[in-house]
């Protein structure tokens, strides 16, 4: 065995720590958000509700207050404020200050149905302003004494038939977090894997192996290795492993069985996701015509141009439909008929489709769509026919993401970047096809509305990319994933 019973206890006591160090770190700067609001509550707040009210009892404080906490703990840990020590100190910053604010506008509205009327600003935009300068000030803080506390993790790299600086230069976007301190290829037989982790772990140079595009026949036996010798280890997924995630577990007599269904929603789910997409729709529409006619008087207005850009694009079962967005390029973007995304600084893009873009206007469009049943609000992103054969000429996995409607955000684009690779992308939006819930797409929904102030995910393909799609390496696997 690598590890004694007691280096076991002693690794599983280090991560109870780690746990508890960042939950009360985090609980720091929610008692000091919640404290804020209890003095304001206390002083200010209550006196501006219905007589009735203005005196409550002690417990009544106390509810008032905790309402407050759970809903600013809910949004937290929904948008990754409390994720000290896995987010970038910048985005953990952005994420519990885009928390605090959707937490006051919630509790704003009860405010407001207490007294009967639009609540009195002054001294709640006061709460909201000495809120975010604690979460400026104290996130920071709180995320370098845990840096300090527990330093990066040092990894072993097993890698396979991709080139592993690919994937080394991906962690060190995180080196705040991950290091990869040594590597060794499958390749070099299962002996060879084993001694390099035995003596890796024993002199201190790593503490955790990361198991990257390994063969499944390779991989079996390291995982098995690491498991039973209770070493962390990380794993890149193919797309058989990501299928089994949403997989049903059942059990026949004493055998235990994963059962994949034919069809990925049900009809009810299929029925509540359609109204859902109906009503918001509606809704979405009337709230941002406004914005659509200003964004298409701006977009006519530059070069006289259409306004609006049609595509094809790809939904369930392979079905073409026409896409409309505000258009953000020049008229001759592609005349030369080839069919290619969004680089880094193309200049193809009009000076008003980079605003548009940056705040997502010019996807304002396919409301209708969404309304007409062609998308959904949450699903894979809809790609073009031509980019789909590229990719399943080798990906034929790719094909996968048709198995529900195409959706204006998903999965690839709340976890994933304008630029991600299209196997991750497929990796990503077929989680979010096996994991389904309604929940699920609420929960996405809310996301989303983080991503589109978040900078990262509109980032766009290298130049000398014509797709995401990459050099396209060849797998020795059978299964298609040919994809960097």
């Amino acid at each position: 065995m690598i590890l004694t019973e007691k280096q076991k206890k002693k690794a599983q006591m280090l991560e109870s720590t780690k746990r508890l160090i960042n939950l009360l770190l985090v609980l720091g700067c929610i008692a000091l958000e919640v404290g804020i609001f209890a003095y304001h509550w206390i002083f200010h707040f209550q006196y501006n509700v219905v007589e009735p009210l203005r005196h409550f009892w002690f417990k009544g404080h106390l509810l008032e207050i905790a309402i407050y906490a759970i809903i600013l703990l809910m949004f937290s840990n929904m948008y990754g404020g409390m994720r000290l020590g896995y987010l970038k100190n910048s985005e953990i910053v952005f994420s519990q200050m885009f928390a605090t604010f959707l937490a006051e506008i919630l509790i704003y509205g009860e405010l407001s149905l207490m007294a009967f009327q639009l609540f009195l600003p002054h001294y709640f935009i006061q709460m909201i302003l000495e809120q975010l300068a604690v979460v400026l000030i104290y996130i920071p803080v709180a995320n370098k004494v845990y840096r300090h506390i527990f330093p990066p993790r040092r990894l072993l790299l097993i890698y396979g038939w991709k080139n592993p600086d690919d994937l080394k230069n991906k962690f060190e976007t995180r080196k705040d977090k991950y290091i990869i301190a040594d590597r060794i290829s499958a390749d070099d037989g299962y002996d060879a894997v084993v001694k390099r982790i035995n003596d890796d772990l024993s002199t201190g140079k790593c503490n955790a192996v990361v198991i990257g595009d390994v063969s499944e026949m390779q991989r079996k036996p390291i995982i098995k290795y690491c498991y039973g010798n209770s070493i962390r280890f990380y794993l890149l997924p193919k797309i058989n492993d990501v299928i089994l995630t949403g997989a049903e577990e059942l059990h026949v007599f004493d055998s235990p069985i994963l059962l994949s269904r034919e069809y990925s929603l049900t009809i009810e789910e299929r029925v509540v996701k359609r109204a859902i997409d109906l009503i918001c729709s509606i809704i979405l529409l009337i709230v941002t015509s406004p914005f659509m006619l200003i964004t298409a008087i701006a977009v006519k207005a530059y070069d006289k141009g259409p306004v609006l850009y049609r595509q094809t694009r790809v939904t369930r079962g392979g079905r073409e439909f026409t896409i409309y967005k505000f258009r953000s390029m020049k008229v001759d973007a592609e005349s030369d008929g080839v069919a290619r995304l969004s680089s880094k600084g193309d200049d193809r893009v009009t000076p008003v489709g980079k605003f548009i873009r940056k705040c997502r206007l010019d996807e304002l469009p396919q409301l209708y769509n969404i309304l007409i049943g062609d998308m959904s609000f949450i699903g894979p992103r809809p790609e073009r026919p031509e980019i789909i054969k590229q990719y399943t000429e080798i990906m034929p996995e790719f094909e996968f993401r048709t198995k529900v409607k195409a959706g204006l955000a998903g999965f690839a684009q709340v976890y994933g970047k304008y630029n991600t690779t299209p196997y991750d992308k497929l990796k990503l939006d077929l989680i979010y096809i096996e994991k389904y819930s309604i929940l699920l797409d609420l929960k996405l929904m809310l996301l989303t509305l983080k991503v589109l102030l978040w900078p990262d995910s509109t980032e766009g393909v290298e130049k000398e990319q014509i797709t995401a799609l990459k050099n396209a390496n060849v797998n020795p696997d059978s299964n298609g994933e040919k994809l960097k």
